[in-house]
């Protein structure tokens, strides 16, 4: 890969980073449900609310990175610890979407639903860009392809597991901190169902034109 060509996909990887917070953002507002991978620094944020909930998801994605470099160890290649300052990148990417959909009233549920699958289509609009790049692993994916690797497991199983971990843990912290469920509705299960496929649809879609671009 040239140089050139190096920087158009980071350039298009971080893009997609900026529409991966922004639909974060709106499921965040719409306050239905986040997706399964945001779901336990969304508890957090909620608790600790002195840290703003893209340093949640930073440091959740820092989590990620530092659990693949436990799983490969010596196999982790250090190019991908980019994936570190790309991580805080889209915190402050989040907390930016946070700011810009404040000013979106949620009168009623309704709206707070269109939010809601808004915010899943964004999301996996900015997920389908960071594929086509190809480029630098989303940390959550990457820590799901170490263990797979490692596992000798199928991918999309793993990636299955990962989620529902993420949601009971997202759970538990609740019910410790709150004594209920809290940022776990309708929405995480849309986000749950939905993401992969919109993702892989836009990705067929948009690929060839980027692709062209990129190369």
């Amino acid at each position: 890969m040239s140089k050139k060509e190096f920087i158009k996909r980071l350039i298009l990887f971080t893009i997609g980073l900026f529409f991966s917070g922004l639909g974060i953002a709106f499921s965040k507002h719409a306050d239905l449900g986040i997706s399964t991978v945001s779901s336990v620094a969304n508890v957090l944020s909620i608790k600790f609310d002195f840290i703003s909930f893209g340093m949640w998801s930073a440091i959740s994605n820092f989590a990620f990175v530092l659990g693949q470099i436990i799983i490969l160890k010596r196999n982790f290649k250090l190019f991908q610890l980019m994936q570190i300052p790309m991580s805080f990148l889209f915190g402050i990417f989040t907390d930016i979407g946070l700011y810009i959909v404040s000013f979106i009233p949620t009168p009623n549920y309704a709206v707070r639903m269109a939010l809601t699958i808004a915010g899943i289509f964004i999301l996996a609009f900015g997920i389908a860009l960071a594929v086509v790049a190809n480029v630098l692993f989303n940390s959550g994916e990457g820590l799901v392809k170490a263990i797979s690797d490692v596992s000798g497991k199928d991918f999309g199983k793993v990636k299955v597991g990962f989620d529902i971990t993420c949601v009971a843990t997202a759970a538990v912290l609740s019910m410790i901190f709150f004594g209920k469920i809290v940022g776990i509705r309708e929405g995480t299960l849309l986000a749950a169902v939905f993401t992969g496929f919109i993702v892989n649809f836009l990705t067929k879609f948009i690929s060839n034109p980027l692709n062209k671009f990129l190369n």
